[in-house]
């Protein structure tokens, strides 16, 4: 699987169908970033499982997003019992001596907790930006959901779940005039919007995605006792009815990695590869902004020693600006039945370093399954010429495992009981909770105090020496009646209490600072 610090892929072939030469993908250049395309039943999820593979042998932690469930097959062995072609192909490039079956050490997750560990953010870190994706707002709402954080930020109100969020958000609309005079504009309009949207997505079950505790990405970048590195493997099978949310969370982590990773500049091998399957559901109706955002992360963060690789059925789906960042590429069949599936076919052979033996763009509509073109980065980042392979069989198994194989997984895994139970500290809700039962009991208080100096005035008048030797008479009983007799000295310790928060605030606010996509940078 492994020479000199490559990954076997597979074998190029002539045209009279003899092997060429052995295709590799170089580890010093694997953080370059990569994509991996080709229509339905052409055998992109193999490719995936032999690169994750690849990296796991060279001691790379990998994460994936598993559509269908057919990845979950990497956790174990394969067998050659009725996958003699699996052998058989081994045999045809060349490979036969070197390939064994093997497990690679995998941890399962699921954003709802069903098919692995429960993976959860807070709505603090994820930030503006990525939430207003998240829920499709307007530029308008977009802005007040922008106030919204600012004031949690200098109010120390800490926003982890939804509930925190539509808290702040009743909150400011109560404050609306306030606001708006501080800030520009918060209608209460708008943020009735923006709370219909959160309800939509607290039923696609954003409820479970934002919580405590908080997936720490150090726990996605582990290597087994052995010095593999470990396969982080996200369950989207049940996620993919919520594009939006499995777009959204992978961006989110994306962001996370570029801006908690230190610089590596150019390692000779990558930390972490991270594979982000379905790739057309982050650009999908995105607006300029943010796929610009995403061009600049992908652009910057191989310097964190991180690789981007891009799966999805046509290269159409990535916007040239992110296509023009992916060095090394793996190229299944694809159709041309459409003016657009022809289109795509072309961009795809123009994408490559033309090989003198064939068309390209001939070529990518014949492929075969299990056949890609393959072009990788050689010496200095120069890609490779293009070459027909036959990609190389998986290791582990081929196909999903069955539910008491992932239950095993699940607790052998080196996080068990990390993440399993939910945790709900005080947090925006419950302080404004509090605010709230606070000043209704102050508003009781003072129409108590309000109610019995009415009645003391009726109760009639008094001379003026026993107004003087009672301490100010009528004077004295409606201030004793609004404040009590501790009333003045109450007001200070509230005066002082109320400084204190601002003082923490302030202080919080000027520690909470914000990454190119919005989200909290926790260091």
């Amino acid at each position: 699987m492994l020479a000199d610090d490559r990954i076997f892929l597979g074998a190029s072939r002539h045209k009279d169908d003899s092997l060429n030469k052995a295709e590799y993908l170089n580890l010093g250049y694997a953080n370059r970033h990569g994509l991996v395309t080709g229509a339905t039943g052409t055998g992109k999820t193999v490719s995936l499982q032999i690169l994750a593979e690849g990296f796991s042998a060279a001691g790379v932690p990998v994460f994936a997003a598993d559509i269908k469930g057919d990845l979950s097959g990497i956790a174990l062995a394969g067998t050659a019992e009725g996958k003699e072609f699996l052998t058989a192909r081994a045999e045809k490039i060349g490979f036969a001596e070197e390939y064994a079956f093997r497990d690679s050490p995998t941890i399962f997750w699921d954003l709802f907790g069903e098919q692995g560990h429960p993976v959860r953010t807070t709505v603090s870190e994820i930030g503006p930006l990525i939430l207003s994706r998240l829920l499709d707002l307007t530029d308008v709402q977009e802005g007040v959901l922008n106030i919204a954080f600012k004031i949690a930020d200098e109010e120390g109100l800490l926003l982890l779940d939804l509930k925190d969020l539509q808290s702040l958000l009743a909150h400011i609309a109560e404050r609306s005039k306030e606001i708006s005079g501080q800030y520009g504009n918060v209608s209460r309009a708008s943020v009735g919007a923006i709370q219909r949207q959160l309800l939509v997505l607290e039923q696609q079950g954003g409820e479970e995605f934002f919580g405590e505790p908080a997936l720490d990405i150090r726990d996605l970048m582990r290597t087994s006792h052995d010095g593999r590195g470990i396969v982080s493997v996200l369950a989207a099978d049940k996620l993919m009815a919520s594009p939006r949310l499995y777009a959204t969370f992978l961006l989110w982590l994306l962001s996370e990695l570029f801006e908690e990773l230190p610089e590596v500049g150019d390692p000779d091998r990558p930390r972490l590869v991270f594979f982000f399957d379905e790739a057309h559901l982050l650009f999908d109706e995105a607006p300029k902004a943010l796929v610009d955002k995403v061009e600049q992360v992908v652009k910057l963060i191989r310097s964190k020693g991180v690789g981007v690789y891009f799966v999805t059925q046509n290269p159409l789906d990535v916007p040239d600006s992110v296509l023009s960042q992916l060095g090394n590429r793996l190229q299944h069949a694809l159709r041309a039945d459409t003016p657009r599936e022809a289109k795509a076919v072309k961009t795809a052979a123009e994408t490559f370093r033309p090989n003198p033996e064939f068309e390209t763009e001939e070529v990518i509509t014949n492929l075969g399954v299990g056949e890609a073109l393959v072009s990788t980065l050689a010496e200095k980042g120069v890609p490779s010429m293009v070459e027909r392979t036959l990609i190389r069989p998986p290791s582990g198994r081929l196909g999903p495992i069955t539910e008491a194989e992932r239950q095993k997984v699940l607790a052998a895994s080196p996080v068990h009981g990390l993440y399993d139970k939910p945790v709900d500290r005080q947090s925006a809700h419950e302080i404004l909770k509090e605010r709230a039962e606070a000043r209704a009991a102050a508003e009781e208080e003072a129409e108590a105090a309000a109610d019995e100096t009415a009645a003391r005035q009726k109760a009639g008048k008094t001379s003026a020496s026993s107004s003087s030797s009672n301490g100010g008479g009528i004077v004295g009983s409606i201030i004793d009646g609004l404040f009590g007799r501790s009333g003045r000295r109450q007001s200070v310790v509230e005066t002082a209490a109320k400084q204190a928060a601002r003082t923490f605030a302030a202080e919080l606010s000027r520690r909470l600072t914000r990454g190119v996509l919005g989200s909290v940078k926790r260091r």
